[in-house]
């Protein structure tokens, strides 16, 4: 029995990897016709694809569309050019999904971010420097280093040509409450956020806000919780290029038997909020 469902596990991996690769085409098959080819029903193929990857053919065929748009705005004579390029039949899809998978508009984008005002402060804490800043949205990027001068060309470099401007007492306000949690994990952090990802990044980064703080999960719950039980490098994968640190507690997450996976921003970083968070609780 084991050997028959490990067989059968085996083939659902290859059909799922072949449907991967016809996604990847400029124009992917429907849900239909990659059911026909893996020999399953659709309802039966839709369910294994996102058992495996995580995500649904639909959302994996528009994540793979928004990695092609970033790079043929980057590349195409015009906006519209890019949108076709990337996979897009219409504009209003087209600009519709830009905001949460650019972040911003795609004339922005292209413009590497000319016209979006970011607001941001550098501030110290007990655990090195610390880097706020946000959109009109919301915050979109907390990063901890130890060369506060490091964290700005970060910034720079992820919005090369938005307008990097100080803080107001608003934000202000934001950056103390951040400093505030690190000290002290008790008090919590509750701030409007401008996440941007994509449909998979963010069900895993919404889970990772639902642990108490005092709490840690493994990289496997967070799979089982967002209903992709095998998606668990994908769910490792959207903890490292988690940009909003601290307020999205990708620091909460750990290994099978309790140790600790890499951090971003460094694992002694890490470790010592799950012990400040577990001092808290």
């Amino acid at each position: 029995m084991n050997h028959a469902a490990a067989s059968l596990s085996k083939q659902h991996a290859a059909a799922v990897e072949r449907a991967c690769r016809a996604l990847e085409s400029e124009q992917p098959p429907d849900l239909a016709t990659l059911a026909e080819q893996a020999g399953m029903s659709r309802f039966h193929f839709h369910r294994v694809f996102k058992a495996a990857t995580g995500v649904t053919p639909k959302a994996y065929a528009t994540a793979l569309r928004a990695n092609r748009a970033r790079q043929r705005l980057e590349q195409s004579a015009s906006v519209t050019d890019a949108m076709y390029d990337a996979g897009f039949n219409s504009s209003g899809r087209f600009y519709e999904a830009a905001p949460a998978i650019l972040g911003m508009t795609p004339t922005a984008f292209r413009k590497n971010g000319a016209g979006v005002d970011i607001r941001f402060a550098v501030a110290q804490c007990s655990l090195g420097a610390l880097l706020v800043a946000a959109s009109d949205t919301g915050i979109c990027e907390i990063a901890l280093h130890e060369d506060p001068e490091q964290l700005v060309r970060d910034l720079q470099d992820r919005f090369k040509a938005a307008r990097l401007i100080g803080a107001d007492a608003q934000f202000e306000s934001w950056v103390a409450s951040v400093v505030g949690f690190v000290e002290d994990p008790s008090r919590g952090l509750d701030l409007p956020l401008d996440v941007r990802g994509t449909a998979f990044q963010r069900r895993v980064w919404e889970a990772l806000r639902e642990i108490p703080v005092g709490e840690t999960a493994t990289y496997t719950d967070i799979a089982e919780r967002i209903g992709s039980p095998r998606a668990v490098r994908a769910v490792a994968r959207a903890c490292a290029t988690n940009n909003i640190a601290l307020a999205i507690p990708c620091h909460r997450v750990v290994r099978t038997d309790g140790s600790l996976a890499g951090y971003r921003w460094g694992i002694d970083r890490k470790r010592e909020l799950i012990a400040r968070e577990a001092l808290a609780a």
